[in-house]
């Protein structure tokens, strides 16, 4: 994994926004319609050497696919594991949660809004087996093939935590949540495997690490702590194998365009979060309830083989950050674990889920070229000229 030997080097979460008739193409598929796959693969092909373009054009370092492939961060993984099939609705998640109890009225219009969920519940009824092969290595053909002949410092492919499945896809086969975790945990290792094996830095999509505080009300943060210890146990499990060095861990506190009052506290957590055999970290930093956990990193003791990547641009906001501003937050982090240790990021990805964005992708184009201006302007005075 490539530091920011010379200067700061710029990247982002993950998921980017798609095409219009992309968008169109995997909803139909997604509904069972009828598609013309031929056409669909040649989109598919077309949209990720698009989005590589869009990135290195934006000033962007180390690069991926934006997901184009993937209906969501999360249920692209309903098609590469056996044993899960829909049962009904999905329920809102957010309603029970310590932000809906604080802000009932907020959160009930977002709920009517979204129509009260995402989707389909998919539940696992049968055993986890990984049968997504053939849909990975699409992934990576069309991502090397985007790639060929340019020039880039580093690429990387997301790929979802064991926790997040668990999550999203609920169990009802395994004879406890353990089981059902590790069981996740096996097949995943297939796919973290064959990533690095292709050649591309493997990155671990998390937010349920940090967020489900906020979504257990009843539950003390000892009590998260303790469950969260256990999720690093399997993510480690399923990691086992793979150079750390290969893989970048991103956790947030996932697409809540909310007041967010009880997010959980990065000093909470950051214990744990560096059990993670990961070579750098991403995490949330760039909005005004975690802003100001810079300053974890003054006490907290980062191994000398470890890289931070901060947020430093937030989805949370239409607010494009100004480039001065990205660069004071870069240089606060440059003071506390040295230049070479921190890769300028974004709080979470600009389009989780294929149909919708976080924010209109014109915005989110803005916000990543201020990300790379701000790189720029902190190198600058990180790296002066003699």
């Amino acid at each position: 994994m490539r530091r920011s030997s010379e200067r700061i080097l710029t990247t982002h979460v993950g998921s980017l926004p798609r095409p219009d008739d992309l968008i169109a193409m995997t909803d139909d598929r997604e509904q069972g319609k009828p598609i013309d796959r031929r056409a669909y693969d040649a989109r598919v092909r077309g949209a990720v050497a698009e989005i590589v373009r869009k990135q290195l054009a934006l000033g962007l370092d180390i690069i991926d696919d934006g997901e184009q492939s993937k209906p969501g961060f999360v249920t692209y993984v309903n098609e590469r594991l056996s044993g899960i099939e829909p049962a009904g609705p999905r329920a809102d998640a957010w309603a029970t949660s310590r932000e809906a109890a604080s802000f009932p009225e907020f959160y009930a219009e977002a709920a009517q809004r979204s129509g009260g969920g995402r989707g389909v519940q998919m539940v696992c009824t049968g055993p986890i087996r990984y049968q997504g092969v053939t849909q990975l290595q699409t992934d990576i053909a069309n991502f090397k093939a985007a790639l060929a002949g340019l020039s880039i410092v580093e690429a990387f492919l997301p790929a979802i935590s064991p926790t997040n499945i668990e999550g999203w896809q609920r169990n009802a086969y395994y004879k406890t949540d353990e089981d059902y975790l590790f069981a996740i945990a096996d097949a995943m290792h297939e796919e973290y495997q064959a990533i690095v094996d292709a050649g591309f830095l493997l990155q671990i999509d998390d937010p349920r690490l940090v967020t489900y505080y906020i979504l257990q009300p009843r539950l003390s943060v000892a009590e998260c702590r303790k469950w969260a210890e256990v999720r690093v146990e399997a993510l480690n499990h399923a990691l086992r194998g793979i150079p750390p060095e290969k893989v970048r861990y991103h956790t947030c506190y996932s697409i809540n365009m909310g007041p967010r009052i009880h997010d959980m506290a990065l000093r909470d957590i950051v214990d744990i979060l560096l059990k993670i055999r990961a070579g750098a970290y991403s995490f949330e930093a760039a909005n005004p309830r975690h802003e100001h956990e810079w300053r974890v990193w003054e006490s907290v003791k980062l191994a000398e083989d470890k890289i931070l990547i901060p947020g430093v641009i937030t989805h949370t906001s239409v607010l494009v950050e100004h480039p001065e501003l990205v660069a004071e937050r870069i240089l606060r982090f440059a003071a506390v674990v040295g230049r070479e240790r921190v890769i300028a990021g974004a709080d979470c990805g600009f389009a989780t889920f294929a149909g919708s964005h976080e924010i209109h992708p014109s915005i989110a184009w803005a916000k990543l070229q201020a990300l790379a201006e701000g790189a720029r302007l902190a190198s600058a005075e990180l790296w002066p000229r003699s």
